[in-house]
């Protein structure tokens, strides 16, 4: 490895080499374009394949996604199904709660109004009773008090019948 040694090489010597060498490059050259052909087919062909994976990944991933959204319709359906059962099942509660209140409340009249009905009666009967009396004793008083005035008025006649007797008698005589 002397430098001076590799310079005292005949001229042949060095060529062969290189001569070796240009022979390998175009070796090299050639297998590429060759390569450089299979490596652009390999690509495009790799590539296909991607794209064809990547569409098939994009109408899988296009079905589940319309599976899922008819999944959540269903879902939503049920939901609105379950609180459409649940509203009406409140409204049928309230209804039957509120005719109940109804139902009470006409009982509980019902019941006011007989009551009223029974002190009215009671009220009518002790104002009857009471007219009763009051007036019996109306007729009474005033009964009495004709009896008294036919009796003073008898005493009257005859006291008055008495001194026209005794006037007249003592006119008589």
């Amino acid at each position: 490895m002397d430098p001076k040694g590799q310079a005292k090489k005949t001229d042949k010597e060095a060529e062969e080499p290189a001569v070796q060498q240009v022979e390998e490059v175009q070796e090299q050259v050639e297998e590429p374009s060759v390569e450089a052909e299979e490596a652009a087919i390999k690509p495009l062909s790799e590539v296909l394949g991607q794209a064809e994976r990547a569409y098939a990944a994009y109408m899988e991933a296009e079905q589940q996604v319309s599976r899922i959204y008819k999944e959540n319709e269903l879902q939503v359906t049920e939901a609105y199904r379950r609180a459409e059962q649940q509203a009406n099942q409140a409204c049928e509660e309230n209804i039957g709660q509120a005719l109940r209140i109804r139902d009470e409340a006409i009982v509980e009249a019902s019941k006011a109004r007989d009551e009223v009905e029974q002190q009215a009666r009671e009220a009518y009967r002790r104002a009857r009773e009471q007219a009763e009396k009051t007036g019996q004793e109306a007729m009474a008083q005033a009964t009495q008090a004709r009896d008294e005035i036919i009796v003073k008025a008898w005493k009257m006649r005859e006291e008055t019948v008495a001194q026209a007797w005794a006037i007249y008698s003592k006119i008589k005589r």
